[in-house]
């Protein structure tokens, strides 16, 4: 198998699942309680995104300049901080605690 032939069966599945999605009937996602479960799966999968990029390993958990650069990242959202300056001042923390050989 490919790279290519990979990258092109990833995509074919990709619209194929999407289009499934269109296929569903209305009813299945209607009402308050399956909503708000819908409504809470992006923000689920993306938290569970951003655990297993920041602390995921090729040994298992991994403890580096990245946990610190998120938790400032978190802090300075939660004081609704422009989202530029929330990046920049988190990337400058990684990149400091690297700099000082943390990670």
């Amino acid at each position: 198998m490919t790279l290519w032939f990979t990258v092109l069966l990833a995509a074919a599945l990709a619209f194929a699942l999407k289009l499934a999605g269109y296929l569903v009937p209305a009813s299945t996602v209607e009402g308050p309680r399956r909503s708000r479960v819908i409504s809470l799966l992006p923000v689920a999968l993306l938290a569970g995104l951003l655990l297993t990029q920041t602390v995921g390993g090729d040994a298992g958990l991994t403890v580096d300049a990245r946990v610190p650069a998120v938790a400032v990242a978190v802090a300075l959202f939660a004081l609704r901080v422009n989202f530029l300056v929330v990046v920049l001042v988190a990337a400058a923390v990684a990149a400091g605690l690297r700099a000082l050989g943390w990670g």
